[in-house]
């Protein structure tokens, strides 16, 4: 499916919606975990927060999560979300 300039996919399916939901229940698990983390252990352990908070950030620009990267082979009838730019260009036939 080849979107037109200004169109959005929308995921109305149920497995889509169950997998942004785990997305964003792990996104949120990681920073919890940090902050409890660097509150108890060390203040290096912020660094994850940190750094998942960088990736959130940028991920609209360069199309990729990493997240979203493990969760597309686990639910395969899903649609690929945030995966990569040329992954997707490549499944819909550009080269």
């Amino acid at each position: 499916m080849l979107l037109k300039s200004g169109e959005r996919l929308l995921c109305t399916n149920k497995r889509d919606i169950i997998k942004i939901r785990d997305h964003d229940g792990t996104i949120g698990l990681l920073n919890i975990s940090s902050i409890a983390l660097a509150n108890e252990l060390g203040l290096e352990w912020i660094y994850i927060a940190v750094g998942v908070t960088i990736l959130q950030i940028i991920s609209p620009i360069t199309q990729f999560c990493p997240v979203y990267t493990i969760l597309y082979p686990i639910m395969p009838h899903t649609v690929p979300i945030q995966i990569g730019k040329y992954y997707l260009l490549s499944k819909i036939g550009y080269p």
